[in-house]
């Protein structure tokens, strides 16, 4: 029962930063590429109430799989549109490898100064759930799957013609996607590529376990 509370406190505190802290970045990136479109819809900000699905919501809440609004992008506002598309879906996944890194350095730096206090221990456990969950949500938006961020990096390689003729079934492949997820079809591959991506992180935030241990 405990786990499970514990579950539902994290997911939650999913939906509240690393969701708004990905739209934001699409909003933002697309605004620094010449797109206003999310700027006037107000999406450039951390307010989750401005980013957060009803439906979206209560999936991540309850089965830990989730989504946000979408971000408007009109790719004929960016002087190269496929450049354009790519930075700014780019932009929320490696905001989410950002979030996941600040989360396992904050996450090394209590575990080692903790002492054995326990309210210090139950808060490094928090910072490494949201390191797991960000994580997570950066690797899964990269897959080169519509609607997902990497499907629009991948329009770098394919014409354009191709491209948006795969959109136009969009909403059928997500429907795919979905059932997918919901069958546990995409659990091993996704956890061996959350875990390669853990095994970087963690590399890359070594600097904290040799201050610590070489005090």
């Amino acid at each position: 029962m405990q786990g499970k509370i514990i579950e539902l406190v994290m997911h939650g505190i999913v939906l509240l930063t690393a969701f708004p802290v990905h739209e934001c970045a699409h909003a933002l990136a697309a605004h620094w590429m010449g797109d206003d479109t999310a700027k006037n819809q107000g999406r450039i900000t951390l307010n989750p109430l401005r980013h957060l699905d009803l439906f979206g919501t209560v999936f991540m809440l309850l089965a830990g799989f989730g989504w946000a609004k979408p971000v408007p992008i009109n790719p004929n506002n960016f002087k190269n549109r496929k450049v354009g598309m790519a930075v700014s879906s780019l932009a929320g996944p490696l905001s989410n490898l950002l979030m996941s890194y600040i989360s396992i350095v904050v996450f090394k730096l209590l575990a080692y100064n903790s002492g054995g206090n326990s309210y210090v221990d139950a808060l490094a456990k928090v910072f490494w759930y949201a390191a797991i969950l960000n994580l997570g949500l950066a690797v899964f938006n990269l897959l080169p799957v519509p609607p997902l961020d990497g499907s629009r990096i991948f329009n770098l390689v394919l014409p354009e013609k191709i491209y948006f003729k795969v959109m136009r079934y969009e909403n059928i492949i997500f429907g795919i996607l979905f059932a997918a997820i919901w069958l546990g079809f995409l659990d091993r591959p996704l956890a061996f590529l959350q875990q390669r991506a853990y095994v970087l992180m963690n590399l890359l935030s070594a600097w904290v376990d040799i201050l610590m241990i070489s005090r």
